[in-house]
């Protein structure tokens, strides 16, 4: 896996016109003790999408594979009941997989901007994981049922109550195997001419025990640093700033999740997500594992990071 009207202004340069449209630092800084009242998700829902995404029946989704098929159509239907609006003919869009036989298919919808339409901001999460591997499911809650649940929560929310700019919602298919649905998205984007601003991506937001989120990007546009600080600095959960410097080594999450295809493309981002614990990429990955409390905190914390950031408050 692995202001805002100021910061769009700086980063222009990202896209041009749309077409169409139907903290804390890793380096020290902790959160402030006096916290106001954050954003609420409806926590049961939450959960209840974590559940169904990460139960058996979904055979550790694998990208092409019939798990992965069902848990396209539970994510589509939850697009329509949240209120999003299909980015195109329908919510699938669908793209060949590389090195095999079949497709991928990725669920985009979008709620219009009411300020500046024309620009987007793409919020993704991937809903494949590693399916069947020698007998055994590999459910992926934390990797990443949470990370798409979380994505519904934030759909639901603005859905409600609509952003300034356009916000993308996309569920991410095969990034388990090379972020190809994130590389089709930002390559239909392109071609498009769509006016891309920023990505957030959530992959892996609903396991850790010592509370802690991860907010990466900042460190490649510093613009994006004190917006998130701020956020921080009221959080919910312990959020933390870092993991995105080269000299990290393989702790540098730059390229270990989807939004790594955007910033191929000079496309700014942040990724929220937690460190490795003792069940990623196993088969014990599975819904009970998900620390709840810390899960809704984080939903909310990144909630009120993207409102910030559209905001520019």
């Amino acid at each position: 896996m692995k202001r805002l009207c100021l910061l769009f202004a700086l980063l222009a340069s990202c896209g041009s016109a749309l077409p169409r449209v139907e903290p804390a630092t890793q380096e020290g800084k902790g959160a402030a003790t006096a916290r106001p009242p954050a954003a609420r998700v409806d926590a049961a829902q939450l959960l209840a999408d974590v559940r169904a995404l990460a139960a058996d029946s979904m055979e550790g989704r694998g990208a092409g594979t019939p798990g992965g098929a069902r848990a396209r159509a539970y994510v589509a239907g939850r697009f329509a009941q949240v209120g999003l609006k299909p980015l195109g003919a329908s919510f699938e869009q669908p793209f060949a997989l590389r090195g095999r036989a079949g497709q991928g298919a990725n669920l985009v919808g979008f709620v219009e901007g009411t300020k500046q339409p024309a620009r987007l901001v793409v919020v993704t999460a991937h809903y494949d994981h590693l399916g069947v591997r020698g007998g055994q499911v590999y459910n992926g809650a934390d990797d990443n049922a949470s990370g798409v649940a979380a994505l519904l929560q934030l759909a639901a929310h603005f859905a409600r109550e609509r952003p300034a700019h356009t916000f993308v919602f996309a569920a991410l298919d095969a990034e388990e195997d090379g972020l190809q649905g994130a590389s089709a998205l930002v390559k239909q984007l392109k071609q498009e001419r769509r006016d891309v601003a920023l990505n957030v991506n959530l992959d892996m937001v609903g396991h850790s025990e010592r509370g802690e989120l991860y907010a990466a990007g900042a460190h490649h546009t510093p613009a994006l640093r004190p917006h998130l600080e701020r956020v921080a600095a009221a959080a919910p959960v312990r959020l933390l700033l870092g993991h995105d410097r080269p000299d990290l080594g393989r702790d540098d999450w730059t390229k270990q999740s989807d939004h790594y295809a955007f910033h191929r493309e000079k496309i700014p981002f942040v990724y929220f997500g937690v460190e490795d614990h003792k069940d990623y990429h196993r088969p014990s990955d599975d819904f009970e594992t998900i620390t709840a409390d810390f899960y809704v905190r984080a939903v909310e914390t990144i909630l009120e990071a993207l409102k910030a950031l559209d905001a520019g408050t």
